[in-house]
């Protein structure tokens, strides 16, 4: 797929990601799906050019090579970075244009950013033997504010030195250069971490549990299930397989392979740094915290099929409740066709910092601690909460604003080794890393809680996160569970009112996509043929509209009728009478917007309001049967005293050919009472 721009640096530098990357938090599956990138600036026998860094044109948004850019990096150099003889990068680059943009319109030209603020900390020496700059640490009772400039982007993968691999990897070269260079400085601490630790917390009053009370007995009699974090202070009794404690990081790349690549994060700038593999990644985990020049996280190695993944098996819980464990065909999981989000591995150094965000579509997730520590700082996912973090993550006030400040309450729970931690559908959390830290965990997808999980996913929508990092094939998934619970409600199985609310929701994204695909755009509708699994699935519409009858039919109302209630119990959302269906537009009567675009409806030349009259009389009905009849029809006779109040709206307007329309409304009100009693006042 093409590379992405960061949102928040606004910079054209990116990583291309290649056939053999591993699946992040967005799945493996989804980047098979896009279309493979081709850079215009290639030519035949410069393969062996470093073609990991990208650029895209400003003009076109075509994506081309750094090294195909054609852009000299010794073009003003000098004048961008303040220092003689350092080359130009794709960061230091503002606006650039492509060959073809400049010769249509030879204005263009390729502009930089302004040199960076100087910092006036002292900097560290720069190693000799070519190794990153490091950064400058801060004053520890004072948060960092100045960023290194080196974090503003993704690094530059380069082969690791010596010198800055040899304490971690054991090997025994000698550096090539003959002077000794100077220890870098730790890396600056993250802003965050600082801010996080001077706030206040709600207490951390989130049950603990023991392994042998978590099972599906829990989900039925306790409503509260599933709806909180849980701490499981002690592994037994879960019914759940992790390697074991000793291993390390170098067991993982050892497992895994050491040549498979990985994603990893920059820490400072929260953006990926490409050309990582196992190997590189445990020679840096396993150096000296004092060498490691930036801090660096690795948060999405999905170890599914690999020898390490047949030591990892999910708590008895989650394996229960996954979607995918349940529902995917069994065929499909062996030819390895399948959501890939279940086996984790997350490795972190010491002062890691993730920031806020919800695990994809809302997933619950499983997280047990081998060794080290976390802290997790969480946000109930109420609809206050997601509306907030809604509008921090879609804006650049992430940059600079906590979002806890924008929340009702914030919750700080510490985890060490040997803890695991469920965490339920949406709830924000950010975390920290203490020490050095090796984890093991996944994702899953339930029945208890669909209407969160599909807030969360038209969050992403609306956000614009890339399709790769969201929960692969979700759509694909939802058929298969809607055509499994089709056949168990068609059986009179029974169902807990949570369930058949959550089974509601679904039924409801089931119809919105058979609608896409009987009535959607051509492009739409392709998109949501190709989401349906015909070996299941054979009529979406009629599949998606009998669930959700058989719901409804379950929860006793009928189908017209939502099922709602914030709680376990049922609450019937009636629709009024002729009020339109979710998704479909209703009709204004009025023409306050034209019907057609080049049509306005003639202006009405005459309004007359006509004024309110009020009249009361004693009148008999036998004798105003021919103008009231309706007081005989209703039973009434003799001597009533009547009330009478009316008025109303005149228009008249001219048509086409000399024709005259009149729309006239008249309200009228009348109250009848037996002779001698006093009227009732009603407002009209």
């Amino acid at each position: 797929m093409p590379p992405r721009r960061k949102r928040a640096s606004n910079q054209a530098l990116a990583t291309a990601q290649g056939p053999d990357t591993p699946m992040e938090e967005g799945g493996g599956e989804a980047v098979a799906q896009e279309a493979e990138l081709k850079c215009p600036g290639c030519k035949d026998g410069d393969e062996e050019l470093n073609k990991e860094i990208w650029i895209c044109c400003d003009a076109c948004k075509t994506w081309y090579h750094w090294v195909c850019s054609g852009i000299d990096a010794n073009t003003n150099s000098t004048a961008t970075t303040g220092e003689a003889g350092q080359l130009l990068t794709p960061e230091q680059i503002d606006k650039w244009f492509c060959k073809s943009c400049v010769e249509q319109d030879p204005s263009r030209t390729m502009t930089l950013k302004p040199p960076p603020r100087k910092s006036g900390r002292k900097k560290a020496p720069v190693d000799s033997t070519g190794s990153d700059t490091v950064m400058s640490e801060p004053h520890p009772a004072a948060p960092a504010t100045e960023p290194a400039a080196a974090a503003a982007s993704p690094e530059v993968a380069a082969p690791a030195t010596n010198a800055t691999i040899s304490a971690g990897a054991g090997a025994g070269a000698a550096p090539t250069s003959t002077t000794t260079p100077a220890p870098p400085s730790p890396p600056e601490v993250n802003k965050w971490i600082a801010i996080a630790e001077s706030k206040k917390y709600s207490p951390d009053n989130f049950r603990r549990m023991n392994g042998s009370d978590i099972g599906m007995e829990w989900i039925l009699r306790d409503e509260s299930a599933m709806k909180e974090p849980i701490v499981i202070e002690a592994p037994e009794g879960l019914g759940m397989k992790m390697p074991p404690k000793e291993m390390t990081v170098r067991d993982v790349a050892n497992e895994v392979g050491p040549d498979t690549h990985v994603e990893v994060i920059d820490v400072q700038s929260q953006s990926n740094c490409p050309g990582w593999t196992l190997g590189k990644w445990a020679d840096y985990y396993h150096s000296d915290p004092t060498e490691r020049d930036k801090i660096r996280n690795v948060i999405s190695l999905e170890v599914s099929g690999t020898p390490l993944g047949t030591k990892i098996l999910p708590p008895r819980l989650v394996r229960e409740l996954d979607w995918v464990e349940k529902h995917w065909p069994h065929n499909k999981k062996q030819l390895g066709h399948y959501p890939k989000v279940q086996l984790y591995c997350l490795m972190s150094v010491a002062q890691c910092w993730t920031d806020w965000h919800i695990d994809f579509a809302g997933s619950s997730v499983y997280y047990h601690i081998l060794h080290g520590s976390k802290v997790f700082y969480f946000i109930k996912p109420t609809a206050a909460n997601l509306a907030a973090y809604e509008h921090w993550s879609g804006t650049d006030i992430q940059n600079h604003t906590w979002l806890g400040d924008m929340a009702d309450e914030v919750v700080r729970v510490e985890l060490t080794a040997g803890n695991t931690m469920i965490i339920p559908t949406g709830w924000i959390h950010a975390v920290y890393t203490p020490a050095d830290t090796l984890v093991f965990g996944g994702n899953f997808l339930h029945s208890l809680n669909m209407k969160t999980q599909l807030r969360v996913r038209d969050i992403e929508i609306r956000t614009r996160v890339p399709k790769k990092f969201r929960f692969p094939l979700f759509t694909k998934l939802c058929w298969y569970v809607g055509e499994k619970y089709c056949k168990d409600l068609k059986a009179k199985e029974d169902f807990s009112p949570r369930v058949l609310k959550s089974l509601d929701a679904l039924a409801g994204f089931l119809v919105s996509e058979a609608r896409t695909i009987e009535r959607g755009s051509e492009v739409a509708k392709k998109e949501a043929k190709e989401n349906v699994p015909t070996d299941r699935v054979k009529d979406a519409s009629l599949l998606a509209r009998e669930l959700r009858w058989r719901v409804r039919s379950a929860a006793g109302v009928d189908s017209d009728t939502e099922l709602g209630g914030d709680g376990d119990e049922i609450v019937p959302i009636k629709r009024e009478p002729g009020s339109a269906r979710q998704g479909i537009r209703k009709r204004k009567d009025d023409h306050s917007t034209p019907l057609f675009k080049n049509w306005q409806a003639p202006e009405w030349s005459n309004v007359e309001n006509l004024p309110l009259e009020v009249a009361h009389d004693t009148v008999r009905v036998e004798d105003v049967e021919k103008e009231d009849g309706w007081m005989a029809k209703e039973g009434i006779s003799g001597d009533v005293m009547r009330s009478k109040k009316r008025n109303g709206i005149t228009k008249i307007r001219k048509l086409d050919q000399g024709a005259i329309e009149r729309y006239s409304v008249i309200r009228t009100v009348e109250i009848v009472t037996p002779s001698g009693a006093l009227p009732k006042k009603e407002p009209l």
